[in-house]
Parts: structure tokens; C-alpha cells; sequence
């Protein structure tokens, strides 16, 4: 067998922890698939918890010095796992200007620098591989740029982030409110302290840049993905949802159009038949369409030391693999030839169509129910249902919901301007988008 592959690693908290884990625990048999030892011999951390690392014993060398690790000139291989912009960027573009591979787990990292990470690598014949970096362990990013490499991707949409997850599951199962679950997601680690890159959608829309990216064959643009949380969601929408025949879930989608691309995170009402409106708790789901495959889904555990290890693993196990293959003839970071990358637009939100969930509070008194379907008429949308509540003996304004068509989403923005001017409605309305998936 062949001299084994020294590692490097950057970071041993909860995945870089567990990555130690796989790979010493795994270790025979990783050998057996790649034809030689993977060995990690010098890692950097500046806090860690031994007592939780298995294999630990079996490093050359432990720092805080993380650029000692991608300055040792015998590594081949650096793993980053220690999260954030800054010094993560620094680190892997010098450990590629150093011809190391790089192998992370950093979706915000490369949903926003990624495009000069791959410049570089590619200028200096390494690799870059980020599986473990949308939906944990879950080798979906392999399965669209390999598995599918035939297909014309039409469109892509993901539970992507558990935490949301967790939250609009624990609404729809045990009757909380978003607050309640959002304490209980904390309670059991789930959620950070401050949960607004889960909630807010933020951690989602990196993975779903990188997933779109993936799927059509585009630079990055981060900034071009919508991105709205799941905050304003009230018991009452769950409950409506449900009697309609469908669930929320925060979603990540992206639709190639015959006018450009869509790409945007959402609360998004689901018909609750669809295998992925039955994906509960912290597990996440990606539902694939290629035009010769037809849909796939794919299903698992998006977080965790040990499931996000499994892909950084795998992805280690990429490299070695080609570490003797001309550069050519590798996969490429996004799965197509980077002078190939298409130049086609993201859409601008308003410029998309789906159908929509309205929820508004109306006087309950004879013409108002016209005047607002005539308004969503003359802005050419239809309604597919309406629901509405009777007036409880304490309230002056009753709930009404409807379900539209599809429709682009200006034609919505201009109708519920001039619906919420009414002196009949009060409050805001709530808009949920709805998807078919079909």
C-alpha cells in the first residue's frame, strides 16, 4: 500500500471533533476503499473538549496556530472546519497558494468568496470540496454535479436548515407558538443564542446559493437570493394551513425559467401528501427535478458532529482519489467547466411566479369579500380556495384566507396595496407562498 495521505485540520469543535472520529474509527476501511491510510498529523484549535475526541492520541501535532498547519510543508490535504469569513478565507486561499487541496464545511465561506476560492485553486491545479457544507451529511451536491450529470436540472427544493425545521414541526405537532418553540430549539442546542442566521433564513440561503450554483451552472451571487425567516409565522397560519391540505416549511428554492433563474428561501406552504412536507424535526430533505430523472429526494441528518463528518470524510476521500489525476480531467467545484459557467440572470423576487397563501382580518359586513376579490381580479389573479372564520362574540374582524394561483409576484405586491388600503381591513396580511412540487 501507498504512503499514507497526511491532514491537516483546522478546528476540533463539533465537526471537527467528530471528523477525528470517523476517520480513526473508520480508518481500515477507508483504506481499503482508497488504497491508502488517511492520517491526521497536525491539527489547530484554540479550544476543544479531549474527552469527546476519539483518536485524538493519534495526532502528530495540536496547536492554536492554524497557519502553521497550512504552512507544513508535508500536508497534502487541509480541512477547515472553523466556520466564518475571517480568518477562514485567509487560511484556505493560502493553503491553496501552497498546493494543498482544501476540503470544508464552510457554506458561508464559499456561498460569498467562493468564486475566488476556485480561481485560485484552479490557477494552482488543487482541489476544493464542500459536500458537507449544504445539508450536513447528506451527499446531495455530489448526487446533482455526479449522479445527474445527464439531466438539465429544472429545479431544486430543500429543508435545509433543522433549527426552522425543529420550530414549524413543534408549532403543527404541539399546538406553540414561535416564540415557545424557538425556547424549547435553544433548550435543546439547536438553536444558538442568537438564532438569527437559522431564523431569518440566512444559513439556508447560503446553502441554496451553492445548491443553485450546482444545479445550472452560474457563479455564486449571494446577494441575488431572496431571503425571508420564519419570525412572522402565527399558530393560526399552521392551523389553516392543515385544514387546507397543506404544511409550512421553510424551504430553499431555486427554478430555471425561460427567463432567467429563481432563487430564493421562504416559509412555503406545501401540499402535506408530498413526501417532503412529512420530513420533521431537525432532519433535511432536497427534492431534485432533472428533465430525464424525473424527481429524487434526498433525506437525512443536515447537522451534527458525527452526519457532517460523514461528508467531510467523503470528501477527503474525493481528493485522494484524484491526487494523481491531471487537473483537466477533475470534477469541477460546481460540476461544470468553470470557462463554461452561464452568465444567465437571477431573477429579481418580484419578477417570479408562485401561488400564495392570504391571510387577512376584514369587518364582517356585506361587499367586502367583493371588493377584495374584484382588486385580485383586476391584477389577473385567481383564487383556487377561500376560507373563512366566523366572527367570535369579542371580535369586530373575522379572518379570511385565500389560495391563489399561480401568478408573478408584482401582480400580488400591487394587489395587497391596495386591498390593505381598505377602511375594512386592519392589520397586516400575511403572505405565504405556496408550491405544488409537482
Amino acid at each position: 500500500m501507498l504512503e499514507p495521505v497526511k491532514i491537516g485540520l483546522l478546528g476540533l469543535g463539533t465537526v471537527g471533533g467528530g471528523t477525528v472520529n470517523v476517520l480513526t474509527c473508520n480508518a481500515t476501511e477507508i483504506a481499503r476503499r482508497v488504497g491508502r491510510y488517511i492520517r491526521l498529523t497536525h491539527a489547530a484549535a484554540k479550544d476543544y473538549n479531549p474527552a469527546l475526541i476519539k483518536g485524538l492520541q493519534q495526532i502528530d501535532k495540536i496547536s492554536d496556530d492554524a497557519f502553521a498547519v497550512v504552512n507544513d510543508p508535508e500536508i497534502e490535504i487541509v480541512i477547515e472546519l472553523i466556520g466564518g469569513y475571517s480568518p477562514a478565507k485567509e487560511l484556505v486561499l493560502k493553503a491553496i497558494e501552497n498546493g494543498k487541496h482544501v476540503v470544508t464545511a464552510n457554506k458561508a465561506l464559499i456561498a460569498i468568496h467562493g468564486n475566488e476560492i476556485f480561481a485560485a485553486a484552479k490557477a494552482k491545479g488543487v482541489m476544493v470540496a464542500f459536500e458537507a457544507g449544504v445539508a450536513g451529511g447528506i451527499p446531495v451536491l455530489k448526487a446533482i454535479r455526479e449522479g445527474l450529470a445527464a439531466n438539465q436540472i429544472e429545479w431544486i427544493a430543500g429543508i435545509i436548515n433543522g433549527t426552522g425545521n425543529f420550530i414549524l414541526t413543534a408549532m403543527r405537532d404541539k399546538g406553540q407558538t414561535f416564540d415557545q418553540a424557538l425556547q424549547e430549539a435553544q433548550a435543546l442546542g439547536y438553536a444558538e443564542a442568537d438564532p438569527s442566521f437559522d431564523v431569518e433564513g440566512i444559513d439556508a440561503a447560503h446553502k441554496l446559493t451553492i445548491l443553485s450554483s450546482t444545479a445550472f451552472g452560474t457563479p455564486l451571487q449571494f446577494d441575488k437570493t431572496y431571503t425571508e425567516g420564519i419570525g412572522k409565522i402565527e399558530q393560526q397560519d399552521v392551523l389553516y394551513a392543515g385544514e387546507l391540505g397543506y404544511r409550512i416549511k421553510h424551504l430553499g428554492i431555486t427554478r430555471k425559467t425561460m427567463t432567467g433563474i429563481e432563487q430564493r428561501v421562504h416559509p412555503t406552504l406545501i401540499p402535506e401528501r408530498r413526501l417532503i412536507a412529512n420530513v420533521d424535526d431537525v432532519m433535511n430533505a432536497v427534492l431534485v427535478k432533472g428533465n430525464a430523472v424525473g424527481p429524487t429526494l434526498y433525506y437525512g441528518a443536515g447537522a451534527g458532529s458525527e452526519p457532517t463528518a460523514s461528508a467531510v470524510v467523503a470528501d477527503v476521500v474525493d481528493v485522494v482519489r484524484t491526487l494523481t489525476t491531471d487537473p483537466k480531467n477533475r470534477v469541477a467545484p460546481l460540476g461544470f467547466q468553470p470557462e463554461a459557467l452561464s452568465t444567465i440572470e437571477i431573477l429579481p423576487m418580484e419578477e417570479t411566479v408562485t401561488a400564495y397563501y392570504l391571510r387577512l382580518n376584514a369587518i364582517d359586513k356585506p361587499g367586502v369579500l367583493a371588493d377584495i376579490t374584484t382588486i385580485l381580479g383586476d391584477f389577473g389573479i385567481s383564487i383556487e380556495a377561500i376560507l373563512q372564520k366566523e366572527l367570535t362574540t369579542d371580535a369586530s374582524h373575522v379572518p379570511i384566507i385565500f389560495l391563489t394561483q399561480r401568478i408573478k409576484e408584482k401582480n400580488i405586491n400591487n394587489a395587497l396595496a391596495k386591498i390593505v388600503a381598505l377602511d375594512a381591513i386592519t392589520g397586516e396580511i400575511m403572505r405565504i407562498r405556496v408550491e405544488t412540487l409537482g
